[in-house]
């Protein structure tokens, strides 16, 4: 939305359109409902052009698509920086999928009553030659708006697969050593998503049993039905399905209950607050009899403190990860680790 006038007038124009758009509409019977957001760009006296203000706009209509809470958004120019500096990124990160500078790091998975690691949860770095070593929260939400979270998702799962396949010949186990693998909403929306798992799995070798899925709820109820059908055929392959940060989305425990999950993981946050808050007690406690009710394996993440380890053994928990056990390490380092463990 662009043209002269105040800002005032403007959100006005909007809100009328976004209340008229709010009504449902029927498709094949059906109420249908879209969901939308509106950028505005207001002219001045400094000689902007239509083409300008169309650029400022668009720019606005970005951030607000990037934000739940704001459907509305005028153009200012810090955003301007902003967006330049996310084009920069979004061309270094297409760049980086042909320069191998995404790496996968490893987080050792614990066995709670045996102290034994049982495998690791794969997480993505990215190696920017200027930037140094990025995190996940600093690119994937990017690689997900633009779909290079595609071709990311299958090198990262190809990856973790072969090299836990490695680890499970030089390092035998029983069980032998499992990886959990992060699915972004639209991976999960993929029609062909698995094939791509089968892909994976049969170019290295790995037992699909020995592959976790991780999903949160909130990308599961995004299309509740269509992603109940996908983890279906993945668990019929074998897979094992993990509803990751548990507790923290607005999935209808109903439909959860009908799910094929082999692993609740409880967030964090009920995680680190155990110390200080009976309330996260009893939250822990209640998810782990969820789970014994439905039959599925509990892991508690982000133990950083020895009293939350005890805590978490004592509420039911199976398995469990955060940095009282390790930080996420590359491939070598975990080697390393995994190799001092089974030497001991």
């Amino acid at each position: 939305m662009t043209g002269n006038g105040s800002e005032g007038a403007a959100r006005s124009v909007a809100g009328r359109l976004l209340e008229t758009l709010a009504a449902p509409f029927p498709v094949e019977g059906r109420d249908t409902y879209l969901s939308v957001s509106v950028g505005i760009a207001l002219a001045t006296d400094d000689g902007a052009t239509a083409a300008d203000l169309l650029r400022e706009a668009a720019i606005a209509l970005d951030r607000a698509k990037a934000d739940p809470n704001e459907r509305t958004t005028v153009f200012t120019p810090a955003m301007s920086d902003v967006s330049i500096e996310r084009l920069e990124l979004e061309a270094d990160l297409r760049r980086a999928l042909g320069r191998d500078e995404l790496e996968v790091f490893y987080q050792p998975l614990v066995d709670l009553h045996t102290g034994s690691v049982v495998g690791h949860e794969a997480l993505a770095r990215w190696r920017h030659p200027t930037r140094g070593l990025l995190g996940p929260y600093e690119f994937i939400s990017l690689a997900e708006e633009t779909g290079l979270i595609i071709p990311l998702g299958d090198r990262i799962l190809t990856e973790a697969c072969r090299q836990t396949r490695a680890w499970q010949l030089e390092y035998p186990s029983k069980p032998p050593l499992v990886v959990s693998v992060n699915l972004s909403a639209r991976q999960l929306a993929r029609p062909d998503l698995a094939d791509s798992v089968l892909a994976a799995l049969a170019a290295s070798g790995l037992p699909a049993s020995s592959l976790e899925l991780e999903i949160t709820e909130t990308i599961v109820m995004r299309d509740a039905q269509a992603s109940g059908l996908t983890l279906r055929r993945l668990h019929d392959l074998g897979v094992r399905l993990a509803l990751d940060d548990f507790g923290t989305g607005y999935s209808s425990l109903a439909y959860i209950s009908r799910l094929p999950l082999d692993i609740i993981k409880v967030d964090r946050s009920f995680v680190a607050g155990l110390a200080d808050s009976t309330v996260n007690h009893s939250i822990i406690a209640a998810v782990s009899a969820l789970a014994r009710g439905l039959r599925v394996e509990v892991t508690a993440e982000g133990i950083e403190r020895q009293e939350e380890l005890e805590a978490v053994v004592r509420l039911g928990c199976d398995r469990g990860q955060g940095f009282l056990f390790s930080k996420p390490m590359p491939a070598p380092k975990a080697a390393a680790a995994l190799a001092r463990t089974r030497a001991a």
